[in-house]
């Protein structure tokens, strides 16, 4: 029985791209696209999801491609943008669990400082009774490190919990730690398994 629900937060509860935002600064879809291949990458975002701090992360970035400091700048200063709003049906299907006294959880690959900016904003996560993030704690998934920290910090067995992610990494090693796990597409999805398992109706 799933006595706990554990969600990811990037493009599982919220959209996350950072063309959102660039896209509003980068008119030229050539050069657009450059920026996002080769400067302000997913690749190295990922560090600060990991613990660099942005005090190291953007001066160094800047020192490598100069002439586009303003953008990197804006990465640090205008995060938020690159995540547009919620992932439809989402936070409705977090709301029904709340209502159903199911215990909720999260773990997420988030800057610290990111999330010190984007959690405030977002009264969705006061439903949830912890939340691990992976740029406070310096590890991240699909690490089984984090997965253990998880554990022991939620009060929960690891078989007790069902962890839902879009990354089939992380849902791997979750499953690998002893999770039960949904491998996330969409809310549609998401409903239908959590009424197979009886946890809404």
């Amino acid at each position: 029985m799933v006595e706990a629900v554990v969600f990811d937060v990037g493009r599982v509860l919220f959209q996350w791209q950072l063309r959102a935002l660039f896209e509003k600064l980068v008119e030229d879809p050539a050069e657009l696209d450059f920026v996002l291949a080769e400067v302000v990458t997913e690749k190295w975002h990922f560090e600060h999801d990991a613990g660099r701090p942005l005090a190291e992360m953007v001066p160094e970035r800047k020192a490598l491609f100069p002439d586009h400091a303003p953008l990197i700048e804006a990465y640090a200063a205008r995060f938020n943008e690159t995540i547009p709003g919620p992932v439809p049906g989402s936070l409705a299907i977090v709301e029904e669990l709340h209502a159903r006294a199911m215990p909720l959880y999260a773990i997420t690959n988030f800057g610290a400082e990111f999330w010190d900016g984007f959690r405030p904003t977002q009264p969705v996560f006061d439903l949830f009774r912890e939340i691990v993030v992976s740029g406070k704690e310096r590890l991240v998934k699909p690490d089984p490190a984090i997965f253990a920290l998880a554990a022991e910090r939620f009060g929960q067995a690891p078989q007790a919990m069902l962890f839902i992610d879009d990354n089939r990494a992380n849902i791997d090693g979750a499953r690998a730690s002893g999770w039960q796990v949904h491998h996330f597409t969409d809310a549609p999805t998401l409903r239908a398994d959590l009424e197979q398992r009886g946890l809404l109706a």
